[in-house]
């Protein structure tokens, strides 16, 4: 009993160190976690209680809670519904985090943000411990240094939890992962605990929106903006006038929109929502290579970027005229066939052409990228015809979203264990077609590996993973629907000719 009281009294020194419990919140903190741990007393330890590491804090009280019939399971799932409920007792309410942003704000847009990114990493809204086993490095290209991440933190759920969540009782509330009304919420099995996720309430447009951070945080204040209205995603001239609002708000950020259709789009369509952040991804420090004047636009700084998919870069001080040029790129795009270049606008009514937008403030000027998708598949490719081929899926099969086209590969966590298996076969010389892991990695070992005289156990992991770099290029490469060849920019300027 002595102990657990005293795991109470570090997590409530962490929410006094942090600013999340106020002292004169102290003891009604308390005894809000003594109702989670269902405990009638609580007895003010003896020795003093340093500011604890939080992750092994919360594992020993939920360790505790297991033993005494509190926590129904020791698993991944239940106690990440657990935690959740325990960090949820620090968290100030909804209109304190607001009206502190809001002060902030006044001051200047970066320090609201600051505040609110420290504060949703602090209440474990973002698992700082977590995030850090993702696995991260760079690769050099034609195109600049591009960023490579096998995501770690998204924890794996064991068989058991997975059979629970099937059998649980499936809900409408909240309809996803997006809506508002996830702030507070207990969760579920199948949905995750929000009691410690605080959301920004943003006008845009005229129209109530949310700001909050990622959960898992794929580059730096990687952020949210959702409508708060459950709409789906839609890429036409208002969504042009919600990314420029936005950036007006906050001119440190960029914010960009998945495309809305599937294959090219991003997970959630159903949901209007935006990602950005305070980063600087490589296609934003991609020059231009082709400088362009589009009629009736010539005021507008134009051209296409150096990027392996196919952008239009347009710049100007007034908002209006980026939006006039991108809804008429946008709706000129929307139609477009060029069949020379299997560019086809729809296939048996479907339409396949639309684009990923990103905006920003830069040198005083507006800028948008505007990155031309289309997702058509054939016979030959049933996943898509700009979507990574196959000979790339033992890398990357999934969509390439908004935060790929930008530069950032996001590679699923199976790839940590498969290249650590690779390695020891590469450098003992063994069979990989003898082990089903990684059997898939074979021709892609058999044709990089007579690039390098000496693979060794000291360089065998930096050269894969300057190898799954390339892979990540071509990738992009392939998304793109026009082509770094002669004959592929001279469509692109067709197209261009046709704006």
């Amino acid at each position: 009993m002595s102990d657990i009281n005293k795991k109470i009294r570090e997590l409530v020194n962490y929410g006094l160190h942090t600013g999340l419990v106020v002292p004169e919140d102290e003891m009604y903190t308390i005894n809000r976690l003594l109702e989670i741990l269902k405990l009638d007393e609580y007895k003010e330890p003896e020795n003093a209680c340093p500011v604890p590491d939080l992750e092994k804090t919360l594992s020993d009280i939920m360790d505790w809670a297991y033993e005494n019939g509190v926590l129904e399971e020791n698993t991944v799932g239940y106690r990440d519904l657990f935690d959740t409920k325990l960090m949820g007792a620090l968290v100030p309410a909804p209109s304190v985090v607001i009206a502190k942003f809001r002060e902030l704000y006044r001051v200047s847009p970066q320090k609201a943000t600051d505040f609110y990114y420290k504060f949703s990493r602090d209440t474990d809204y973002i698992r700082r411990y977590r995030i850090s086993r993702d696995m991260k490095w760079t690769a050099e290209t034609e195109y600049g240094t591009l960023d490579v991440t096998i995501n770690l933190s998204k924890p794996e759920k064991d068989p058991k939890a997975i059979a629970a969540a099937k059998n649980a009782k499936q809900s409408a509330y909240p309809k996803c992962l997006l809506c508002r009304e996830n702030e507070g919420y207990a969760g579920r099995l199948n949905h995750p605990a929000r009691q410690s996720h605080r959301i920004i309430p943003l006008m845009i447009e005229g129209e109530k929106w949310g700001f909050q951070y990622s959960p898992y945080v794929y580059y730096n204040e990687h952020c949210i903006v959702f409508n708060q209205k459950h709409t789906p995603m839609k890429i036409d001239e208002s969504a042009f006038r919600k990314l420029l609002s936005f950036v007006k708000q906050f001119p440190h950020y960029f914010l960009g929109s998945n495309a809305d259709l599937p294959i090219v789009g991003g997970s959630i369509l159903a949901h209007e929502h935006f990602q950005g952040g305070h980063y600087e991804f490589a296609m934003e420090r991609a020059q231009i290579k082709t400088n362009l004047a589009i009629r009736g636009y010539e005021d507008v700084e134009a051209g296409i970027v150096n990027w392996p998919m196919s952008v239009i870069r347009i710049r100007h001080k007034d908002s209006e005229r980026l939006i006039a040029l991108a809804s008429h790129i946008l709706d000129t795009w929307r139609g477009y066939t060029d069949e020379a270049a299997f560019i086809f606008a729809k296939t048996d009514g479907e339409p396949h052409n639309t684009i990923t937008p990103i905006a920003r403030m830069r040198d005083g000027l507006y800028e948008m990228d505007l990155v031309l998708r289309n997702n058509i598949t054939t016979e030959e490719y049933p996943l898509g015809v700009f979507h990574p081929h196959q000979e790339l899926h033992h890398i990357k099969k999934e969509n390439i979203g908004l935060i790929e086209v930008m530069g950032l590969a996001v590679l699923p966590a199976r790839l940590k264990k498969e290249m650590a298996v690779l390695e020891e076969y590469i450098v003992q010389g063994k069979d990989i077609r003898s082990n089903e892991e990684i059997e898939k990695h074979a021709d892609w070992v058999d044709e990089f590996l007579p690039k390098y005289d000496n693979v060794t156990e000291d360089n065998v992991e930096e050269i894969l993973q300057k190898e799954i770099g390339i892979v990540f290029k071509k990738v992009l490469e392939h998304a793109g629907v026009y082509k770094n060849t002669p004959e592929g920019q001279e469509a692109f300027l067709r197209f261009v000719e046709a704006l």
